[in-house]
């Protein structure tokens, strides 16, 4: 089956940070990012503030593209 596309930035940065095989800690320690909040994050318990996902968005190259509303 054909690997699903991410809806979302969201969907994107905790599909980053699946496929990247890296441990917590070393995505803390090169982002600066918690890994409690990476964790709590990856298992659907915590929303990321913007800057945070921003930060992350931007370490594993993700582009994100702005949408007017409907």
């Amino acid at each position: 089956t054909p690997a699903k596309t991410p809806r979302t930035m969201t969907d994107a940065i905790r599909q980053a940070i699946s496929d990247s095989g890296m441990t917590f800690k070393a995505i803390e320690r090169e982002t600066g990012v918690r890994r409690q909040s990476l964790m709590r994050f990856v298992r659907g318990e915590q929303s990321l503030r913007l800057d945070i996902a921003d930060r992350l968005a931007e370490y594993f190259g993700i582009d994100v593209v702005w949408r007017e509303a409907k």
